[in-house]
């Protein structure tokens, strides 16, 4: 049998190892991608392990596969950037959990006539416990371009993250893993959610659906 990590190991894979090579980021997580149930809860951040952002590892738990997020009805996708960094490049230390712990700007354009609302998420997706959400920004009006490191949008609400935090909280991968790859999703809404400020991902991700007409998306990398 091929070594694990080997490249005879990656090729035996089932999941297209190119939606992980087109981020920059070996292949490290496939085996477990394959078998996640897109759907499947995660557990929120457990105290006791300090070098792990996402909780001790769950072995009955994989990672979801890169993309799955509620599905945009039409429209052509928003052009999401960030001044801090590039897509698919590294989030500069800063924005982590370990350093100044500030949400990174980002900018977009592309809102689609129709929207009600638009929603943010940040998720992590390489994280042990599977999917981790960072960062979730409900009720911004669709007049908005961007959110700042100082200000967000006039009525958004900064919603709950995996670490139990309200607001943004920052990369915090375990020691020594590839670089982990964070998902900026950015959701035209056709309609008012109305979330409050303690709701979930999972909550505003369950009240997106069928609601979404257009997304961007901006990749970031981060590792210790």
């Amino acid at each position: 049998m091929p070594d694990p990590g080997s490249h005879r190991d990656d090729v035996r894979r089932t999941r297209p190892r190119a939606e992980y090579d087109d981020s920059g980021v070996p292949d490290q997580h496939a085996h477990r991608a394959g078998n996640e149930n897109p759907q499947q809860r995660h557990p929120t951040f457990a105290e006791g392990d300090p070098e792990r952002a996402a909780g001790t590892r769950d072995p009955s738990r994989g990672n979801p596969v890169p993309g799955d997020s509620p599905t945009a009805k039409s429209g052509s996708p928003i052009e999401l950037r960030s001044t801090a960094f590039s897509d698919r490049t590294l989030i500069p230390k800063r924005y982590s959990y370990d350093g100044e712990n500030i949400a990174p700007p980002l900018e977009w354009s592309g809102i689609p006539s129709g929207t009600e609302e638009i929603v943010l998420l940040c998720e992590d997706p390489d994280a042990p416990t599977g999917l981790f959400t960072h960062w979730v920004l409900t009720g911004m009006p669709p007049t908005a371009t961007g959110v700042s490191t100082e200000a967000t949008p006039p009525g958004a609400v900064a919603s709950r993250n995996d670490f139990g935090e309200v607001g943004w909280s920052g990369p915090r991968p375990p020691v020594g893993d590839d670089p982990h790859r964070y998902f900026f999703r950015l959701y035209a809404v056709d309609r008012q959610l109305g979330c409050r400020e303690g709701a979930t991902g999972d909550e505003v991700r369950d009240a997106l659906s069928d609601h979404v007409l257009a997304t961007g998306t901006l990749v970031g990398l981060f590792r210790r």
